[in-house]
């Protein structure tokens, strides 16, 4: 997952606005796993709506789908190289 520094760094490329509030909100050690949860986007979001408007409110959201391609966007290629390697293995040839 990206560090709070990478979170900042893409706000400010995408808004102009750093965010850190945000993103140190949500990546605070004691309530990490909690601010990670997705069945709770709407009530965080609404939350940084009210907050910092839509585009904080989108920054949040931002946020939590970095993360979430940052722990299970390389499944998909763990995946596919331990099926070639099992392929392989068998003396499989993959088509």
């Amino acid at each position: 997952m990206p560090s709070i520094d990478k979170h900042i760094k893409k706000s400010l490329e995408r808004t102009g606005n750093e965010y850190r509030e945000i993103h140190e909100w949500i990546d605070e050690p004691d309530h990490k796993n909690e601010r990670h949860d997705i069945t709770k986007i709407l009530e965080f979001g609404k939350m940084f709506e009210e907050k910092y408007g839509k585009e904080g409110a989108q920054e949040y959201i931002q946020h939590i789908h970095d993360d979430l391609n940052g722990k299970f966007g390389h499944l998909l290629e763990d995946m596919e190289e331990m099926v070639k390697d099992t392929l392989s293995y068998f003396g499989a040839k993959q088509t």
